[in-house]
């Protein structure tokens, strides 16, 4: 194929998913406008710690690297629910996200040598995650309401180590944006605290590598929530 035709559908796409970041940002700025209106009448936040095991994975558009695994982690920190609406919460907070997964890299043959080679990668991952989404509430139903949840998180890596617990700093971008989206229950244990489970899907938007071979690689997740409302 062309390589000027590859590389034009290339920034269509890239093009195409910035403008529905943009869509979407647009979005949340119009509703948590639109929130901190209201919530003059409602001024309802309520405070969570969370702590969830998740499983999370990478994958990559270059046919030459392959995922080639899972990564087990955790989720912990602090959520806040600010209501604008009795049912309706923009969801945001601070967490510490221990992440990654497995990849496979085709190397090509050294200069003098024949035959690729393969390189298995663990990446072991830490970030400063910062989520915003929007959840929506049922009424309260023999001490349960369920709910759903959507929106976005962007996170800052501060740890990243292989397999043998050797840096790769410097092949991990700093920076990783993406959307979320689930939901869960919250089950009353009396007054305002509440227990909380649910599951969340994370899907990244942008490259979280920095590999010799180039390539655009996605991080996915799912978290399994676990938490306690106060």
């Amino acid at each position: 194929m062309d390589e000027k035709l590859v590389l034009s559908k290339f920034v269509a796409f890239s093009i195409d998913k910035l403008t529905l970041m943009k869509q979407i940002l647009l979005i949340f700025i119009a509703l948590f406008i639109y929130a901190n209106t209201n919530a003059q009448n409602e001024k309802r936040t309520r405070l969570a710690f969370v702590l969830s095991p998740q499983l999370s994975w990478l994958n990559s558009d270059n046919s030459e690297v392959s995922s080639n695994g899972n990564q087990f982690g955790f989720n912990f920190g602090i959520e806040m629910d600010r209501f604008f609406e009795q049912n309706y919460a923009f969801t945001t907070g601070i967490t510490i996200n221990s992440t990654g997964g497995k990849l496979s890299y085709n190397l090509p043959p050294a200069e003098g040598e024949t035959g690729s080679t393969l390189q298995n990668t663990t990446y072991k991952l830490k970030y400063l995650e910062v989520p915003f989404s929007l959840k929506l509430l049922t009424n309260e139903f023999h001490r349960s309401r369920y709910y759903g949840q959507f929106g976005l998180f962007g996170q800052f890596n501060i740890k990243a180590v292989d397999q043998d617990d050797n840096s790769l700093s410097s092949e991990v971008n700093f920076f990783d944006m993406g959307y979320h989206l689930g939901g869960g229950m919250e089950y009353s244990l009396g007054g305002d605290t509440h227990l909380k489970i649910g599951i969340l899907y994370n899907n990244g938007f942008l490259d979280v590598t920095d590999h010799a071979i180039k390539d655009k690689t996605h991080l996915n997740r799912f978290v399994f929530q676990f938490g306690v409302i106060f």
